[in-house]
């Protein structure tokens, strides 16, 4: 390991694309962030422009490398975490893309689902992809837009159209062409590739029209994916680790073996836990997935996910203005012992695991006379320990084991009441890391590894600087909240 070799993460979510670049030891010496336009055409739908995806991304990693002052000679690697599902189409010899970036919370396809389902198909999908079929996933934006822009299922057929989640898309821009690939865990949520076999499964691509030629190269997450173009940062740098963002949250929190889970609380909240060489089946809402590694054998993963987490915050400054900042949420909540009753269920796309109702709505209860600001948004803040709760109940009931401690991460978790209150509805240890940027770090130990610039050993010694949550509150108050969270729940529903 060394802290003269520097290693360039790029962070594309939901809402901003982020930069930042890591010496060998995992510190963080420098990062950009920018915000991007939400796209709703639709009540439902998601989109994003693709070249502002790309135009915000590779701004934001020009600038960290500007503020380090830093030769090109000492970056190392390159390593890419991005917004799984998101489905992009564009043009082979032009790069440009065909229609907006579809996004994972859109919805527009849910009926689409609702046939599938009908038609029998939800078992055959399980057992090759371990996804539950749902809007949520690739496979429907992609056949949408071949289906409804002109002439694109066409021009698809005669190999003029590329289809990749955000990563793709990225590795394409930045090699001017040269790199088309993805790795095991962004295909496999794509509801395209079959985890078992580790391959684009040709009975799903006929169901959903989609040929294989647009598909790109399936590679492990941590080793050569390609160069980028020597224009793009003064030299031909080596992409050599790629993992979606939830998978990347899982290898940063070093949880390697088999039962340790971590839940990431971003725009959403993802909960996953490491289920080593086995894919375990799901019996209450989860899915299987495949987690990032280092081999060329797969380890998998239990995966639930909820739609809104740290969103509801969004919510509340940009769409409610009851707050300015999302900091200013934390001071509310602590002004008042409780919500009052008050239950937000935050469906503003459906809900998903372990309900994966696609047609539930956001829903407020237990609104009185004596109902406050700060209760609203007090809320709002416990509504996302619920549906974090929900799913790792369901997991607990799938694996046989009880959950004792959470690993978190994400821009929620600086929230220290939404931690505690997570502790208490749970009653696990929430252990936030010093550096709550597991994603972005998960996707430079990725591509360190790949380069020799750290080893595993440093890594699982690293997370000296924790801090934990410890549950607080006794079993019948416990009880009593979540009994009012599920009846809230239930009234959202239709």
């Amino acid at each position: 390991m060394s802290k003269d070799s520097y290693i360039l993460a790029l962070d594309q979510g939901t809402t901003s694309s982020r930069a930042i670049v890591f010496d060998g030891y995992g510190n963080i010496k420098s990062k950009a962030q920018a915000e991007y336009a939400q796209l709703y055409p639709h009540d439902g739908w998601v989109e994003h422009d693709p070249l502002e995806i790309y135009s915000t991304q590779s701004a934001v990693a020009t600038e960290a490398l500007a503020r380090l002052g830093l030769n090109k000679d000492r970056l190392c690697a390159i390593g890419i975490t991005n917004q799984r599902e998101t489905a992009i189409v564009w043009e082979r010899d032009t790069g440009r893309p065909i229609y907006n970036a579809i996004v994972w919370q859109c919805r527009r396809t849910a009926a689409r689902c609702d046939a599938l389902k009908a038609a029998g198909l939800a078992e055959t999908v399980y057992e090759k992809t371990g996804l539950t079929v749902d809007a949520y996933f690739s496979a429907t934006k992609l056949e949408w837009i071949l289906d409804n822009v002109e002439g694109a299922r066409a021009r698809a057929e005669r190999g003029e159209l590329l289809f990749g989640t955000v990563d793709t898309y990225l590795m394409w821009k930045f090699s001017a062409g040269a790199v088309f690939a993805t790795d095991y865990t962004n295909a496999s949520r794509t509801m395209l590739f079959n985890i078992h076999t580790l391959d684009w499964d040709d009975e799903l691509l006929r169901i959903f029209g989609v040929p294989r030629r647009m598909l790109p190269e399936v590679k492990p997450s941590s080793g050569l994916f390609g160069y980028t173009d020597a224009a793009t940062f003064g030299a031909r740098v080596p992409i050599t680790g790629v993992a979606g963002d939830q998978q990347a949250a899982l290898f940063g929190q070093r949880c390697f073996e088999k039962g340790l889970c971590k839940n990431t609380f971003g725009t959403g909240c993802f909960l996953l836990m490491n289920t080593g060489d086995t894919a375990v089946r799901s019996e209450h809402g989860l899915i299987t997935t495949l987690a990032a590694g280092v081999a060329q054998k797969p380890s998998y993963a239990l995966e639930g996910s909820v739609f809104i987490g740290g969103a509801v915050v969004q919510w509340l400054r940009d769409s409610m203005r009851l707050v300015r900042t999302a900091a200013e949420t934390e001071e509310a909540a602590v002004k008042v012992p409780d919500s009052l009753g008050v239950y937000v269920v935050p469906a503003f796309v459906g809900l998903g695991a372990p309900y994966w109702d696609a047609y539930a709505r956001g829903t407020i209860t237990g609104v009185t006379r004596g109902t406050t600001k700060e209760h609203f948004i007090r809320a709002a803040l416990e509504s996302i320990a619920y549906q974090v709760y929900d799913v790792t109940s369901a997991m607990e009931r799938d694996c046989g084991v009880k959950v004792t401690r959470l690993a978190a991460d994400g821009g929620a978790a600086t929230n220290n009441f939404l931690m505690q209150f997570m502790a208490d509805i749970s009653g696990a240890e929430v252990v936030r890391p010093e550096t709550v940027e597991t994603t972005a770090l998960g996707a430079a130990y990725l591509a360190g590894l790949a380069v020799g610039v750290c080893d595993e050993v440093s890594i699982r010694r690293s997370g000296r600087g924790d801090t934990v949550f410890r549950p607080q509150l006794d079993a019948a108050k416990r009880k009593s909240l979540l009994d009012g969270w599920h009846d809230a729940v239930r009234r959202a529903q239709r």
